[in-house]
């Protein structure tokens, strides 16, 4: 694989309350050779922005009077950021070694990616299908009411791409937003992410907004994170819940044309009753440490997945 120079990239993290995880990925990224880190904090109470600021005195902190959401956030680090290629991620994970070459190696090889996501595991190794379709309409409904309580389902695997091997680099219609690397020229065209999406869905509405602009998005499952997640979502666990919903049905409605309009009040529905499904759920199954005690081997899930 060939080399890169460390100056191609800039990693922009958007922290709320991350904690510790916030420095294990300032970290990870220094190891792997960034130099150019830009930190956005959406008003962190925990100390977590203040440890990277004395620790990392290179990095850039940048310190939000409120609460941007993610793509707001990411945007905002972005504008301060000045290598042509970016790597956004979340502050609870980690890049392991090799992971950015790969993803610089995989960007390059086709002048028409915009974007190009990692192959994502927790801490256990277990695999996140973070590469997936654009569900259509039906397959939308399918796994938005059935997705929590049969999670294989037959919408859901073919949403998730959970029949697919994922041990192999391929273009795919989107990618996680936990963290990708893009390049900085298709986001400047694109616009960022749209900050009308609090949290949830930005990132399948860039790669959508980047298909419909005739850039690509790809896989490459030879870098590798690892992601803890619910880290900062566990904070306010149902507003996010609600977030969520309120995201997938703006996407839906957004993409949705045509006669199929006449669908999106059941969309609305359904999303309604998953909504309250995940809340129930998240209740049920109380904090984060108990609750990750509890995932499948087969990899994480739950009310946000």
């Amino acid at each position: 694989m060939a080399e890169y120079p460390a100056a191609e990239v800039a990693a922009v993290i958007v922290n709320y309350n991350a904690g510790g995880h916030l420095m294990d990925c300032v970290r990870s990224l220094r190891a792997e050779g960034v130099d150019e880190i830009v930190v956005v904090d959406n008003g962190s109470v925990d100390g977590s922005e203040r440890a990277v600021a004395e620790s990392e005195p290179d990095a850039v902190v940048l310190s939000q009077t409120r609460n941007r959401g993610y793509g707001g956030g990411a945007n905002v680090g972005i504008r301060h950021s000045s290598a042509p290629l970016v790597l956004v991620c979340n502050p609870d994970l980690t890049v392991e070694p090799g992971a950015l070459k790969a993803l610089v190696a995989a960007l390059e090889a086709d002048e028409r990616r915009a974007v190009v996501g990692p192959r994502i595991v927790d801490p256990e190794g277990s695999l996140y299908p973070s590469a997936r379709t654009f569900p259509a309409l039906g397959d939308a409904l399918g796994h938005a009411l059935l997705g929590l309580i049969a999670p294989g389902n037959r919408w859901s695997r073919r949403y998730k791409l959970l029949d697919w091997d994922h041990a192999q680099p391929a273009e795919v219609d989107w990618v996680s937003g936990a963290c990708f690397l893009a390049r900085r020229v298709a986001l400047d065209e694109l616009g960022g992410f749209d900050e009308s999406y609090f949290m949830y869905s930005e990132d399948v509405d860039l790669c959508w907004r980047a298909w419909k602009a005739g850039w690509r998005i790809a896989y490459e499952p030879a870098a590798t994170v690892v992601h803890v997640q619910g880290v900062s979502a566990d904070r306010r666990p149902y507003r996010m819940i609600a977030e969520h919903h309120r995201s997938l049905f703006r996407f839906a409605w957004r993409t949705t044309e045509g006669p199929r309009r006449l669908l999106l009040p059941f969309v609305a529905l359904g999303l309604a009753l998953r909504a309250a499904m995940a809340a129930a759920q998240r209740l049920a199954e109380g904090p984060l440490e108990r609750r990750r005690a509890r995932l499948p081997a087969s990899g994480p899930g739950g009310p946000l997945d």
